[in-house]
């Protein structure tokens, strides 16, 4: 069965693609009012110049089912993310579910190196330590800044959940020192969260996909490899969001594929991917 989500308001930021779509549209399907947000739109700039825009993502919640409304937001503002949240807010009363799947740490990558020339798995003691200061900038820092904006309306109604999208670190390292770092600073997020929030009934959670076919991985020739479309984590978010006894999860990194064989539900082709392990 569907998971209905007819009554809930969701905001999902870093939805105009990737994990972030894929989000949106299964809320969408389990019939919710989705605010997508990110930086790139049709009548804005565009990030990276991409195609994808918020726009695009709205018109998938509404086909899926749902009621989508974009906003456009740099999600690395404080003030941008108050003001987004604010809207919704005054929009539609209430903010029932928060996710923020913003990640630019791989803009500029080509498949083989970083704008400064640095490949993915260099000796940490062989580059700069600058690219770390983005990496925090466009994927912990946007789940913090979303995750403050949200929670006095949560904490006031006594009642939410908020899923941070990140990628699982308890079994071994990630394979690049800065992405590992940002992982798990944003996961920890989610625990120091979640310590704060369960005493007024709000869940806070990390939710780590397995290897995605997003456009970006599409684009560099990775598709093959992907182990599973954005919708399967979306998927997994809405399951969790409908059901009554999320906050027994909070604080704890949750993966997509061990709440698909929970839950039961499926991919969008059909098949149930395990949850999604680092080779050693």
């Amino acid at each position: 069965m569907k998971p209905d989500l007819s009554q809930k308001v969701c905001l999902v930021a870093g939805a105009s693609r990737g994990v972030g779509r894929g989000i949106a549209r299964a809320l969408g399907e389990a019939g919710a009012t989705v605010v997508v947000t990110a930086r790139s739109s049709e009548t804005g700039p565009r990030t990276e110049q991409r195609s994808e825009s918020i726009e695009d993502t709205s018109r998938e919640v509404d086909a899926a089912g749902g009621d989508g409304h974009h906003y456009l937001c740099d999600h690395t503002s404080e003030r941008a993310v108050d003001e987004l949240v604010h809207w919704t807010l005054r929009r539609f009363g209430r903010i029932d579910v928060a996710v923020s799947s913003v990640w630019g740490g791989n803009e500029g990558y080509d498949g083989e190196s970083y704008p400064d020339g640095t490949g993915w798995g260099t000796p940490f003691w062989r580059r700069s330590a600058e690219p770390f200061a983005e990496f925090a900038r466009v994927g912990p820092y946007p789940g913090l800044l979303l995750a403050r904006a949200v929670a006095p309306a949560m904490v006031a109604a006594g009642s939410g959940l908020i899923a941070l999208v990140s990628f699982g670190t308890a079994e071994g390292y990630l394979g690049d020192v800065y992405y590992d770092l940002a992982k798990a600073t944003t996961n920890r997020l989610a625990f120091a969260f979640g310590e704060e929030l369960r005493p007024h009934g709000v869940t806070a959670l990390a939710l780590s996909p397995g290897f995605v076919r997003t456009e970006r991985v599409c684009d560099l020739g990775q598709g093959a490899l992907a182990t599973e479309s954005p919708l399967y984590a979306g998927r997994a978010l809405a399951a969790l969001a409908a059901d009554p006894g999320v906050i027994a999860r909070t604080g704890l990194v949750i993966h997509a594929g061990d709440v698909a064989a929970e839950y039961g539900f499926t991919d969008a082709d059909g098949t149930r991917p395990a949850r999604f392990r680092i080779a050693p």
